[in-house]
């Protein structure tokens, strides 16, 4: 089939939940795409920061054919081989002490909130408990984690959510103080938030917050499924902040590509759920616990977060660089290979027009070009990135 064919096919059949690019895409090799044309995009968005480790690896793809030739699924009634291996790459990872393998990052935070109401009921009996989250913040679409995105573009439809939450300014200490009541039970925030618009955390706000959380009994959850696995240049971002969460929400990366995701916390936590408490059918399975176990090695023989350290400071550099030279561009801000740039234009006809051009970025937001690339890049693709993007913007 040729490229409309594909396309007037999907969309005979499929629910219309994405604006699709009109382009089809068959192949990948290190931090290219290629379209069933034959085409090739330097792509700057890795399925949104999914695969880090670039495409067509062969040593990851090599495990997960040989996981296929084994087992790909049995029930968690039972244990697999590669099973406590990523359990315990993961609790190592993020510094904390047992995890839950979901099917994805909005999963993972489904069973973030269920985890803290109920270590919260098994504290004081009530069922009346709150949990803060942040304005602007995006934690997925269904209806649990939709209740803590602080977007009400994307709730209003789906009213009624759950109850329960309240909201908060993101790097503003007295909204979330104010917010604080003795039915708080959790605070979740992104350490980075992604779809809100790429802000960090500032230090001082993030380490107050770890403070109240102790001297309260509330528990920090941090929602790392963007900025995690080691696309800040630590393997989880909250690293660079001195402080650890009591629950951590992770995926994208930690499968590059395999639907995958978790949650980790500390013990004193993770024993509220006891059998029952939570299930999953998929979650955990052979393959995708062979992908994380790869992923993980391969980071460490690629030396991923060092490597990120050492290319993140030339892509903000050259960020930089375009701020200053165009005026409709505001700011450049973000941390590690996790960049935004802000313009006072909307953006769609920018990545539009780097489409045409062969290069693929994504937005967050009207008016910000988010930058999620491979985390394998080089200081030669961000050159080539730049050198496109900056072809675009001069013609505005």
């Amino acid at each position: 089939m040729q490229t409309k064919e594909y396309i007037e096919k999907a969309e005979k059949y499929l629910i219309h939940t994405y604006n699709r690019y009109q382009i089809v895409l068959e192949k990948g090799d290190g931090v290219y795409l290629y379209d069933v044309d034959g085409s090739k995009y330097l792509d700057f968005t890795a399925g949104i920061a999914v695969f880090a480790l670039g495409y067509n690896n062969k040593k990851f793809n090599d495990a997960l054919k040989g996981q296929i030739d084994k087992l790909i699924h049995t029930s968690n009634y039972f244990y697999s081989p590669s099973l406590p291996e990523a359990a315990e790459k993961v609790v190592n990872a993020t510094g904390l002490d047992r995890v839950f393998f979901t099917n994805s990052g909005t999963e993972a935070i489904e069973g973030a909130i269920k985890l803290a109401r109920k270590y919260a009921f098994l504290r004081d009996g009530h069922t009346n408990h709150e949990i803060i989250s942040m304005n602007h913040s995006f934690h997925g679409r269904s209806l649990g984690a939709l209740a803590v995105t602080g977007n009400p573009h994307y709730q209003e439809a789906f009213q009624p959510l759950i109850g329960g939450v309240v909201f908060a300014d993101y790097n503003n200490l007295e909204s979330v103080k104010n917010a604080i009541t003795d039915k708080t039970c959790a605070i979740i925030m992104e350490t980075v938030q992604g779809e809100g618009g790429i802000y960090p955390a500032e230090k001082e706000f993030i380490q107050e917050i770890r403070k109240i959380c102790d001297e309260k009994d509330i528990l920090l959850i941090s929602d790392e499924i963007q900025c995690g696995m080691g696309r800040t240049g630590t393997m989880y971002a909250y690293e660079q902040y001195g402080i650890k969460p009591d629950i951590v929400t992770t995926a994208k990366a930690l499968g590059c590509g395999v639907p995958v995701g978790a949650f980790a916390a500390n013990e004193k936590v993770a024993k509220a759920l006891v059998p029952g408490d939570h299930g999953t059918t998929y979650g955990g399975n052979p393959f995708v616990t062979t992908a994380i176990n790869a992923v993980f090695d391969l980071y460490d023989e690629l030396k991923i977060t060092e490597h990120v350290k050492e290319v993140a400071p030339y892509l903000e550099k050259k960020l930089d660089e375009l701020n200053d030279k165009y005026d409709f561009i505001i700011e450049r801000r973000g941390l590690g290979l996790m960049q935004g740039l802000e313009f006072s234009i909307p953006v769609g006809p920018i990545i539009q027009k780097a489409l045409e051009k062969k290069l693929i970025l994504i937005n967050a937001g009207t008016n910000i070009i988010r930058f999620v690339p491979p985390l394998v890049i080089t200081t030669e693709n961000v050159d080539e990135m730049i050198s496109i993007l900056d072809s675009v913007l001069a013609e505005i």
